[in-house]
């Protein structure tokens, strides 16, 4: 049921997604640098809520109804995209939305391990992250349909996305029942450096190698600027976004599943060297059919490692602290995404989008080097 919440948020989320580098760029006039600011002061945002409502979740021993607060936020910031006049405005819109992920995405991933059997997490996150990228797939599918539609008309289809979102809060809400907790149990504020002391080296080991992965890559807003170079018609362009969000959606069940029996270490790096790969050839061309290949290459390295990383802190975290741990892990993480996205975006806009992609590639290199080179203190163990 969570995986279905999941789905219809992002059918919701990716109709706009696909579709907002180019509003910003052909509607509003945004540079790749301000493209890449929004996306990145984005993505920032959510994981230093997630911080704060993993923990809530902790201290409060409910997860579900800070989710729901986080879903209504998302659903409530998608009219904000059809009525925006300014790329400043986009960027209110993006992070109204992104702060409504925050507040939902921990306990969220929290209350995914506390209703799993320690054995079966990895499929319990693929699982999920597989439905959650069927929306990812729908959703720029919807948008290309809609473009064709009502010709081209960016603020039309924006406001059709509002519907699945509000009915992704209405499932959550009725639709899904938290387990009881230990009501004997003191409250304590999971935040406190007590507490804290409990997230051993395994976790913050975790952390790093979360965020030095992320600075291997960057918003995919950048793929959908990458596939208009290409010069296929505007209403197509979301396609690259269904191809990237089909491979994904396959694979992320069958890998999270694998990561139940095999090192996390080997499959993250596995994931390290698909990306690179998807790097250097969306850096070799834009013509469509080689953008395809390289956007598809995405999608695998993502249903390689995003569902792994999920339960790689879920294994390395003490149970009471699981939203706080997601939390961390999250800003860590957005921080990362935020820096590399803003360099992608300079890059873009001074020397082109072959030299963007083959510094992500480069990056990708550095991480892939520094996983193989770290001490792990048994952290790559399923």
């Amino acid at each position: 049921m969570l995986g279905f919440v999941s789905m219809f948020m992002d059918i919701s989320s990716e109709i706009i997604h696909s579709l907002l580098p180019m509003f910003l760029v052909t509607s509003l006039g945004a540079s790749a640098t301000m493209v890449g600011l929004i996306e990145g002061v984005a993505e920032a945002a959510s994981p230093i809520v997630k911080v704060f409502s993993g923990a809530l979740s902790d201290y409060l021993g409910n997860r579900k109804w800070l989710a729901v607060v986080g879903y209504s936020l998302g659903a409530m910031s998608k009219p904000l995209f059809a009525l925006a006049p300014t790329a400043g405005m986009v960027l209110t819109a993006r992070l109204v939305d992104r702060v409504g992920k925050g507040i939902r995405g921990a306990p969220r991933d929290a209350l995914v391990a506390d209703i799993t059997p320690a054995h079966l997490r990895g499929a319990a996150y693929g699982l999920r992250q597989s439905l959650d990228t069927i929306g990812a797939v729908l959703g720029p599918l919807l948008a290309v349909v809609l473009m064709l539609v009502w010709a081209d008309n960016f603020r039309r289809v924006f406001w059709f996305a509002v519907v699945p979102g509000l009915f992704a809060v209405a499932l959550l809400a009725f639709g899904v029942r938290e387990p009881a907790r230990q009501s004997q149990a003191r409250r304590v504020n999971p935040i406190k450096l007590e507490y804290l002391k409990k997230l051993n080296r395994p976790y913050w080991w975790v952390v790093g190698v979360g965020a030095v992965f992320t600075l291997g890559r960057f918003s995919e807003a950048f793929l959908v600027l990458r596939a208009m170079q290409g010069g296929i018609p505007i209403a197509f362009v979301p396609l690259v976004m269904v191809a990237m969000n089909a491979v994904y959606s396959l694979s992320a069940y069958p890998f999270g599943k694998l990561a139940d029996s095999v090192s996390h270490v080997k499959l993250l790096a596995l994931g390290l060297v698909v990306l690179i790969a998807s790097d250097v050839v969306l850096a070799y061309d834009n013509s469509w059919s080689v953008v395809i290949v390289g956007v598809a290459l995405w999608g695998l390295h993502m249903g390689l490692t995003q569902g792994l990383l999920a339960t790689m802190v879920a294994h390395s975290a003490p149970q009471e602290l699981r939203g706080t741990a997601f939390g961390f892990f999250n800003l860590t993480s957005g921080f990362a995404m935020l820096a590399a996205s803003v360099v992608a975006g300079e890059l873009w806009d001074r020397f082109g989008a072959s030299v963007t992609f083959y510094a992500g590639a480069g990056f990708c290199l550095l991480a892939l080097l520094s996983l193989a080179t770290a001490k792990r203190d048994g952290s790559d163990k399923p």
